[in-house]
């Protein structure tokens, strides 16, 4: 069977585009909170993101290495916690000191920040519309969690 030029084209055009997938990495989000902190991943392709855990703050590091370790990670998104008047939050000292640590411990990957404003708001109402009943609305690493999911898809809308 013979091809044409422009087949052959479209077929290396083709084959490029799914060898570019197969090591397209996960964008991995972070709600920091100096006691827990919420995560969420985007899936190989960067198109949905989807809540991952609530790991406590002391161990944030240690799970991040691991995760990196077993998945592969494009970039890290980190809530920017900003007032009403578009001032740094007071939490942002706190951030700041996580960012120095983890540029320490895994320089390889960048991050950009995002505006996090009405996140823990927006995942609260999140709770209420999905049905969760009052006792599961306590959670605050689920808060934490689905406000990493807020960060994350935010991020994502910003690319497109």
């Amino acid at each position: 069977m013979k091809f044409k030029v422009k087949d052959k084209v479209k077929m290396t055009c083709l084959f490029n585009f799914i060898v570019s997938l197969h090591y397209m990495g996960r964008i991995l989000a972070i709600d920091y909170g100096t006691k827990r902190t919420g995560l969420a991943v985007t899936d190989e392709m960067q198109i949905i993101a989807s809540g991952l855990t609530t790991v406590s703050t002391k161990e944030l590091i240690a799970f991040l290495k691991a995760y990196i370790a077993k998945e592969n990670v494009d970039k890290f998104v980190v809530g920017l916690p900003k007032q009403m008047d578009n001032t740094a939050s007071e939490s942002e000292v706190f951030i700041q000191k996580f960012l120095e640590k983890l540029a320490k411990a895994i320089p390889d990957i960048p991050v950009n920040r995002v505006d996090e404003r009405f996140t823990s708001k927006m995942a609260f109402q999140t709770m209420i519309d999905s049905g969760l009943k009052k006792k599961q609305r306590q959670n605050k690493a689920l808060v934490d969690e689905i406000s990493a999911t807020l960060i994350l898809q935010s991020y994502l809308a910003s690319q497109s």
